[in-house]
């Protein structure tokens, strides 16, 4: 039914590719006031601009408050794009793109923030106090986590809720609805294929910006080569097509498309460049892990609510010199950076299981199999509403 409503608004594909856009130059007119302010603190440091600056001092040029709370602009900004795209462009409501429901469940949400708040906090402490206490420093100056905490406390949740109803919201409305055109096995497909051959390229090799564009291209290029040769031995409309569309045109597929590309725009996070890119795997299965509960509830709130738990509860309690939220936080990390396959395999295949079950029994999922790769089929005309 989530994935349902959204072909009761205006659904056409082309729609969701502008109001993406849409949303990306919302969130960079959002992260102009942090470059005018890297680029300032810059000159003031004898630098001449940008050439001076490096991803990596880019992060510990300013205060971390004011950093943090100039980059949470952007998804600020960005919140309001959606919100522009969602009623405009879609003529829909945010509350359509985030639940079945007549309204958001706030019980739901609270009850996962508070869950995985507690939860995540403990796993913390514990390891604080009695596993690993060599690997933490004491960081608490009251007036700077006094700063910390309202800045957090204010605009994080608009960071979690906007990752939230973009992905698991808007965009798996949007593949899902995209299911259903005779041309949407091939470009699922092609971009399976192209992806996972993309991230390779620039993981063996050091690759630019340009030359990035150019592989996007040629990609590009080579797609509509591929697709016009099909289209000219009538493949779109041939049985072989026909069995592909009834594999794709189900829950699993925008859930799965989904997660590639939360993940994938994680890559840019200096955690990334120092653990490598096997994390990839949690951050695309922590986007399979909140599709699937969104799925399976019928809804946003419970990863609303989990979303904002996990980046809060870490913002304020624990912070490293390395990671993309560098904060005033209560405890610091001081460990070497390392990823062992473990840490990969507990959260995404032990814990996040666990946590689905127990969502599972406290709100009485059943049918998993039909939620998660049931048909999304369009609804007749008649049962259409007009949201408004």
């Amino acid at each position: 039914m989530f994935i349902k409503q959204a072909f009761k608004v205006e659904h056409d594909f082309w729609r969701y590719l502008i109001g993406s856009v849409v949303v990306l130059i919302a969130a960079l007119i959002g992260q102009m006031p942090l470059l005018v302010a890297i680029i300032w603190k810059g000159i003031q440091d004898g630098g001449q601009g940008l050439e001076s600056i490096t991803e990596e001092s880019m992060y510990t040029m300013l205060d971390s408050n004011l950093f943090l709370f100039l980059m949470l602009i952007s998804f600020l900004a960005a919140f309001v794009g959606l919100y522009f795209v969602v009623k405009y462009i879609h003529k829909q409501t945010m509350t359509s793109i985030a639940t079945a429901r007549p309204k958001l469940d706030w019980r739901r949400i609270w009850f996962a923030f508070i869950f995985w708040g507690i939860l995540s906090s403990g796993l913390v402490l514990l390891d604080y106090f009695y596993l690993a206490p060599e690997n933490y420093e004491f960081n608490f100056e009251w007036q700077r986590f006094a700063i910390l905490a309202v800045i957090a406390i204010a605009l994080i949740p608009f960071q979690t809720s906007l990752e939230e109803y973009l992905f698991r919201g808007y965009l798996m409305q949007g593949f899902g609805t995209a299911t259903k055109d005779k041309y949407f096995p091939f470009a699922f497909i092609y971009s399976m294929l192209f992806i996972p051959l993309f991230v390779v390229a620039n993981i063996l090799t050091d690759i630019n910006l340009l030359t990035n564009l150019a592989l996007g291209s040629g990609a590009i290029i080579f797609g509509i080569i591929v697709f016009q040769a099909l289209k000219k031995f009538d493949f779109f409309t041939s049985k072989t097509n026909e069995s592909l569309r009834n594999v794709c045109k189900r829950n699993w597929t925008p859930i799965l498309i989904t997660s590639i590309i939360f993940g994938g725009l994680h890559m840019a996070n200096p955690e990334v460049g120092k653990l490598g890119y096997t994390i990839m795997i949690y951050y695309i299965g922590t986007g399979l892990f909140w599709g699937i509960m969104t799925i399976m509830d019928d809804g946003l709130e419970l990863a609303l609510g989990f979303h904002a738990a996990n980046n809060l509860f870490t913002a304020l309690l624990v912070t490293t010199d390395w990671t993309v939220f560098q904060t005033h936080s209560i405890l610091k990390d001081t460990s070497e950076p390392e990823l062992a396959m473990i840490d990969m395999i507990v959260p995404v295949f032990i814990i996040y299981p666990i946590l689905l079950f127990i969502f599972s029994k406290v709100y009485k999922w059943t049918n998993w199999k039909d939620k998660i790769f049931g048909r999304i089929d369009e609804p007749p005309k008649d049962d259409y509403k007009i949201i408004v």
